[in-house]
């Protein structure tokens, strides 16, 4: 079945989303856009370049663009964050499912908020976790998770970058209280905690800036997850390093399984098994593991596996629901990194929880 859809934002990220990631669901007949809605009105060409739609179905007020499309089965959402939940709010009043870019929203407070509404509306939301579904780390993960190479210990990750001048991560995030954290975070520590296939226990977290970094917020962090199996994650992040070693979607991450060391390293994963003791080795000189194939990967991928959930099919991994998670880890390192203290998580979400006023 094809779904009728609003595209949400057309500008910056949303501009990436009608001429990348929409126009292959397009051509598969998953989706058909039938209006866009921008603030500013010049971002809206890139709706009627590469979604084929005409000027009188592009609106600058998504109340409008949803009053006078009933047909809409679904919208996007790819604004800032902070204005997420006005659009889930209008959405749901014209009983529209949603699939929205990460994160919920700006705070867990609104996440959870956001969470509880689509719960009651009875819709279906999902967000895009992009570096979760890249090609890469979704190998990595199945190679994990398959048991092939004995069960996980415990997993180590970078995403190291230079990138300390200002503007050199894009203006706005130099001036964030929590740069790396909302930025970057958002999506490593969620696809370390799918890798480790369980909920994280316990995180703590200390975030620094230093003298050289031209930010106004912390951009380094080291990252420690207990997740509720016993699994254990590390994860160092930086912004402002000499040079860039694993930039963004070049992660590297090591995965100690009892059998073997699996290391993947800029889009390249090889294996090192157990040998017996004292066997000293260098990456590089392990075996190569094929990345996996398959038609899509990433956003593109999403966007099919919520087509495929409104269709009667299995509910998406990054439903809004589930999706808290990852909102809870990001605030769970804040806190930890402000007060020096290892945070509960799922207290943290529960707490959340009881304090929302729907």
């Amino acid at each position: 079945m094809t779904y009728r859809m609003i595209q949400v934002g057309t500008g910056g990220r949303g501009a990436y989303w009608c001429s990348d990631i929409l126009p292959p669901t397009i051509e598969n007949e998953l989706v058909e856009p039938v209006a866009a809605v921008d603030v500013d009105a010049d971002a809206l060409t890139n709706a009627t370049e590469h979604l084929g739609l005409d000027g009188s179905d592009c609106y600058t007020d998504v109340e409008e663009a949803f009053a006078a499309h009933p047909e809409a089965d679904f919208c996007t959402v790819v604004v800032p964050p902070w204005v997420h939940e006005d659009v889930v709010d209008a959405a749901l009043e014209h009983d529209l499912h949603v699939l929205s870019e990460k994160p919920i929203a700006d705070t867990l407070e609104a996440s959870v908020r956001i969470a509880e509404k689509v719960d009651r509306a009875g819709v279906k939301m999902g967000v895009t976790m992009s570096h979760r579904f890249d090609r890469d780390k979704t190998t990595l993960r199945r190679r994990i998770q398959s048991g092939e190479h004995g069960p996980l210990d415990y997993l180590s990750a970078r995403f190291t970058c230079a990138k300390r001048k200002y503007g050199s991560w894009g203006a706005f995030r130099h001036d964030m209280a929590d740069p790396l954290l909302i930025e970057g975070a958002v999506h490593q520590l969620d696809f370390l905690a799918d890798m480790a296939g369980e909920r994280c226990a316990t995180l703590y977290a200390d975030t620094w800036q230093p003298e050289w970094a031209e930010y106004d917020g912390d951009c380094q962090a080291l990252v420690e997850m207990r997740m509720e199996n016993g699994r254990r994650i590390q994860w160092e992040g930086a912004k402002a390093n000499a040079v860039t070693l694993n930039g963004w979607g070049e992660d590297y991450v090591r995965a100690e399984c009892r059998d073997a060391t699996l290391v993947l390293d800029s889009r390249e994963l090889e294996a090192f098994p157990y040998e017996g003791d004292d066997v000293t080795v260098d990456e590089g000189e392990g075996t190569q593991l094929p990345l996996d194939e398959q038609e899509s990967w990433s956003d593109v991928w999403l966007v099919e596996q919520f087509v495929d959930w409104l269709d009667g099919g299995p509910e998406m991994a990054t439903n809004v629901a589930d999706n808290l998670q990852s909102v809870a880890l990001v605030e769970a390192a804040m806190r930890s990194s402000r007060n020096g203290e290892v945070v509960d998580v799922q207290d943290l979400l529960a707490e959340t929880r009881q304090s929302v006023q729907i």
